[in-house]
């Protein structure tokens, strides 16, 4: 968490620390993250950084306390086409709307996005409950599905979240850094064809954890 000297600056000073991070999170991964760049581009001294934060992890986990903020503002006023979506007709328009958050904030989710998946630290100590509070929604999802007979209950949970998880952070990373690379994110993200990939990979995802343990194993 910020100090609260860092909370106390204007918001423009503000901002400037924050796009600085971004910037060099985006650009180099945590590892290789300067925070004499992030000073040198944002305005500040060095002295003052070290007034409104620990260290770059500290930086690092603001960022990721923006993003929640803008989440429960991005998401506020969207809900599921309808009441009666099935587990995975709910699923593909979470992953889908949070294609929009991501594609709303590029840069944000780049840098975020390199540094968990990219560098894999997603999966380290300093993330633990980042990640804990996304598997556990995950498996609750999973269990919710096999008592309404959505998945078959052979269906082993902690692997199918563990499936999940990585197939929906892999159709993220992937959208991500395609959108990139075009002139307008948004509208490509929008566009027929993406939105028809991403109905292709969440396809295979669907019907390999539809696919009863039974009938997996009598093809074996």
């Amino acid at each position: 968490m910020p100090k609260q000297t860092f909370l106390n600056l204007p918001e423009e000073k503000r901002l400037a620390v924050v796009n600085a991070a971004v910037d060099e999170f985006a650009d180099y991964g945590f590892e290789a993250a300067s925070i004499n760049r992030i000073v040198a581009a944002s305005g500040i001294s060095k002295g003052s950084f070290y007034q409104y934060f620990t260290d770059k992890l500290d930086v690092f986990n603001h960022l990721l306390d923006v993003i929640a903020q803008e989440k429960t503002e991005f998401f506020k006023d969207r809900h599921p086409p309808g009441a009666n979506l099935d587990t995975f007709q709910y699923f593909r328009w979470m992953i889908k709307a949070g294609m929009e958050f991501n594609t709303a904030n590029p840069r944000l989710m780049q840098a975020v996005s390199r540094v968990l998946l990219g560098e894999g630290l997603y999966y380290g100590r300093n993330f633990e409950d980042q990640r804990l509070k996304s598997t556990n929604a995950m498996r609750m999802m999973l269990q919710q599905a096999i008592k309404s007979g959505e998945v078959d209950p052979s269906v082993d949970v902690d692997l199918a979240v563990m499936i999940m998880e990585t197939w929906s952070n892999a159709i993220s990373s992937y959208i991500l850094n395609e959108g990139m690379k075009q002139k307008d994110i948004m509208k490509w993200v929008r566009s027929a064809r993406t939105q028809e990939k991403i109905d292709k990979l969440l396809y295979v995802m669907e019907y390999g954890l539809r696919k009863t343990e039974s009938e997996f194993i009598s093809q074996t």
